[in-house]
């Protein structure tokens, strides 16, 4: 009998923090019961522990933001959708209660978030312990976005590395 396994524990404060702020959004709307709020808040901190299991990397923080990020830009996140179906909420449902352009990055030591393609970035969280290996020099694409631009050039090609 295999035994399961709960989210990498340094992960936890950072998926806290997504996880009340997507709850807050819902929260905010009362149209969702408390109860509700409870059973989408557990199922989103469960699917965000097993998305992130192998795409998280405290000495390199920056390393997998891009697949640790959860968009909505007017198409739902998969994440989100799967944890609302726990409640029974339907897309179009979700569309009326969430922002329809959402970004919200969930990486080590740091959760932002920003509502609207032009809108700023705010910070959820930021770990107040000294962050090993980050490089604040790098222009990771949310650096980009507060250093005030807002869209990258035609040329720009984006590349995945594993």
């Amino acid at each position: 009998m295999s035994q399961r396994r709960g989210p990498r524990q340094d992960m936890l404060p950072e998926i806290a923090a997504a996880v009340g702020f997507v709850s807050g959004l819902l929260r905010t709307r009362g149209c969702v019961s408390e109860q509700q709020l409870q059973v989408f808040s557990g199922a989103l901190r469960e699917a965000l522990a097993e998305h992130y299991k192998h795409h998280w990397f405290p000495e390199k923080p920056f390393k997998g933001s891009g697949y640790r990020c959860i968009r909505i830009n007017h198409k739902m996140d998969p994440i989100i959708s799967k944890a609302a179906s726990h409640i029974g909420l339907s897309l179009s449902q979700l569309y009326q209660l969430l922002p329809s352009e959402l970004t919200l990055w969930v990486d080590p030591y740091e959760v932002s978030y920003r509502i609207g393609e032009d809108g700023s970035i705010c910070v959820l969280y930021e770990a107040t312990a000294t962050k090993p290996g980050s490089s604040y020099g790098v222009l990771t694409c949310k650096n980009q976005l507060m250093l005030g631009r807002t869209s990258p050039s035609k040329n720009y090609i984006m590349t995945v590395s594993s």
